[in-house]
């Protein structure tokens, strides 16, 4: 450089030269920090440190953890000790005998009208009137089907008379279930032990009622012609 009054001395030259450069090099270190902070976007190099702390303890987390617990919808299945558990519904009692009261007894007719010499049909219906199952013999030798005058007032045939033994048949009969039975009669008469002869009963209205035990059904008429 050239002063107006003429060449500078050499030490003064060199000088000068060097607090030009030293300002350069303090400049451009400016502009490359500034550069540095816009592409960081302003992290402190101690931000960028617990970010990346915070960054691996996540990944560190159990596989599906949440860092917000979501609400308990429902009981651990390991519960804590001495905690009480509901026992399971014990299974239903076996059931017991059906008293005469928890049954029914029906008697039913084939046809209403019969010709002489036919054998009426009639039917036994035993239902369990009862709200629970139970059980109950209703076998052959329990079961008893009388014909008798309209009237009642005269006995003319029992189905137990010369058959009075039979099979035991124990049902289990649930609420509103019924057993069925048919029973044929031969038109005759018959007395208790099967004794006397047997006759053919004459045209006219007569009578059925069914029995088990002592339960006994309604009368139900017929006709034989």
């Amino acid at each position: 450089m050239l002063e107006p009054n003429g060449p500078l001395p050499p030490e003064i030259y060199w000088r000068r030269r060097a607090f030009a450069i030293g300002i350069l090099v303090v400049a451009l270190a400016l502009v490359i920090w500034l550069v540095l902070t816009v592409t960081r976007g302003g992290d402190s190099p101690g931000t960028t440190k617990a970010a990346a702390t915070s960054t691996s303890a996540a990944t560190n987390k159990p596989a599906g953890a949440s860092s917000t617990a979501p609400p308990t919808t429902g009981e651990s299945s390991a519960k804590p000790s001495g905690s009480t558990t509901a026992a399971p519904a014990s299974s239903p009692v076996a059931a017991g005998a059906c008293p005469d009261q928890s049954l029914a007894v029906k008697v039913t007719v084939e046809q209403p009208t019969y010709k002489t010499g036919e054998t009426p049909v009639f039917g036994i219906v035993i239902t369990n009137i009862s709200s629970s199952s139970c059980s109950r013999d209703v076998g052959s030798g329990l079961q008893q089907v009388s014909v008798t005058t309209l009237d009642g007032q005269r006995r003319l045939w029992s189905s137990t008379d010369c058959y009075p033994d039979g099979a035991p048949d124990v049902r289990t009969l649930n609420r509103g279930e019924q057993a069925a039975f048919m029973v044929t009669w031969s038109g005759s008469t018959s007395q208790p032990n099967c004794v006397g002869d047997r006759v053919q009963v004459p045209p006219g209205a007569y009578a059925v009622v069914a029995q088990l035990g002592s339960l006994r059904s309604a009368a139900e008429p017929f006709n034989i012609a």
